[in-house]
């Protein structure tokens, strides 16, 4: 139903910024909320930012002040620009975009991952 295609990540020193994208297409079923999260080794997945159709914003408290998420409802894609990268950030970011019929059922969606090594 949906299928998403990311791209941005890499290596990047200490201090440096990234900036992420995410298309995501969809079948039949309208897209609502798109977000990011991350996984790093040995730590559960967490919420990066999120960001719903209107414009309504969630961050992760550890990236505020440093990340921006922003998405193009037009084009069903989603940004994350990070950046002052700490090491800490080093992760496999995950697209995800919850998405159905209705905005009162939907599914969530992910796409494979994309590696982010902050490192000098």
């Amino acid at each position: 139903q949906v299928q998403l295609v990311e791209s941005g990540g890499g290596l990047v020193q200490p201090g440096g910024s990234l900036r992420l994208s995410c298309a995501a297409s969809a079948n039949t079923f309208n897209i609502y909320i798109m977000g990011w999260y991350r996984q790093a080794p040995g730590k559960q997945r967490e919420l990066v930012a999120r960001i719903t159709t209107g414009g309504r914003l969630d961050y992760l408290d550890s990236v505020k002040g440093r990340f921006t998420i922003s998405r193009d409802n037009a084009k069903n894609t989603v940004y994350l620009q990070m950046n002052s990268l700490k090491p800490e950030d080093t992760a496999v970011y995950y697209c995800s975009t919850d998405a159905g019929t209705s905005p009162f059922q939907t599914y969530r969606y992910w796409g494979q991952g994309t590696q982010v090594t902050v490192s000098s």
